[in-house]
């Protein structure tokens, strides 16, 4: 599989490293500076013989390289800073996106698109709209990552291995994220026979604001290594053509009660990418939380296609 990852910032040199050696694919990193995706190619290629894999990696600053990729990456754009929210980058990265879409459309328009740059939802949906690509293509990283972060915060609470832990994260990839407490569980069992409301109030939160958290203390960047995980998984999928349930962002046409615009729910990947969003029953409290987080998602899509 030939995988393009667009930006060789943290997020995007993390992901191509992780991408050729899980032996997922072949990586072309891209970026608009001179000379920074071809040095982390080189020093990612170095590494093969040692971590034991056959996978190429080249980087360049030419969108023709990306020509016949079955997968395009998208990690461009400005990240946040302490005190920003993830809405406060659309001006910032609507432009960026511009210019991708027309190269992904030149040199591979039957790539499947999976979007990291934030704000996520909302650049998914810009993507799609901007590009007219299938809606079944378009993918955005979201709940994947949100879902390993509440269930790695359930897990170091209850000091139990994360395997046993199962959880799933809803709408917007911000402030508005519904982690589903209701179809939490560790080791099969709810997650509120194990813990109590204050406890799992306090962790979704937490879980709400743990990309924020990370920015207040790195000062400079965002998160990589969680993102680029996230990302990997639903790689696998696509390479794999499992089936598998994964939290992402797609295009909402009456699912939950909701249409119009980009919102993180559990789907099946596979190879065509968006093979069927799966409904889960919400309780009263998530469904209206969901509904107000896709609320904020269009006020923030309005200015963007207007």
């Amino acid at each position: 599989m030939k995988i393009s990852v667009i930006g060789a910032g943290n997020v995007g040199a993390t992901l191509a490293m992780r991408i050729v050696e899980s032996g997922i694919g072949d990586v072309v990193l891209v970026d608009v500076v001179e000379g920074l995706a071809n040095g982390k190619a080189l020093d990612i290629s170095d590494a093969a013989p040692i971590m034991g894999h056959e996978k190429s990696i080249s980087g360049t600053t030419d969108y023709k390289e990306i020509e016949d990729s079955d997968v395009v990456v998208i990690t461009a754009g400005f990240p946040r800073k302490p005190g920003m929210s993830r809405e406060d980058l659309i001006s910032k990265n609507i432009p960026i996106m511009d210019t991708i879409v027309k190269n992904v459309k030149s040199f591979c328009k039957d790539a499947i698109i999976i979007v990291v740059t934030n704000p996520l939802d909302v650049i998914s949906h810009y993507i799609y709209k901007s590009g007219s690509f299938p809606k079944e293509k378009v993918i955005g990283m979201a709940g994947t990552l949100d879902a390993s972060r509440f269930s790695n915060l359930i897990a170091e609470e209850l000091s139990v291995p994360r395997r046993d832990v199962e959880c799933y994260v809803l709408g917007s990839h911000g402030d508005t994220m519904v982690p589903v407490v209701s179809k939490s569980s560790v080791n099969g069992e709810p997650l509120r026979n194990k813990m109590n409301e204050e406890a799992i109030q306090r962790l979704t939160e937490r879980t709400k604001k743990r990309g924020a958290e990370i920015v207040a203390n790195l000062k400079m960047g965002s998160a990589c290594y969680s993102p680029s995980a996230g990302v990997l998984e639903i790689l696998r999928a696509i390479s794999n053509d499992s089936g598998n349930i994964l939290c992402v962002s797609t295009l909402l046409e009456g699912e939950y009660g909701i249409s119009g615009c980009f919102l993180g729910v559990p789907a099946h990947i596979g190879k065509a990418g968006i093979l069927e969003i799966v409904q889960l029953e919400l309780e009263e409290g998530e469904s209206k939380a969901l509904k107000l987080s896709a609320e904020k998602t269009k006020h923030s899509l309005r200015s963007v296609l207007q």
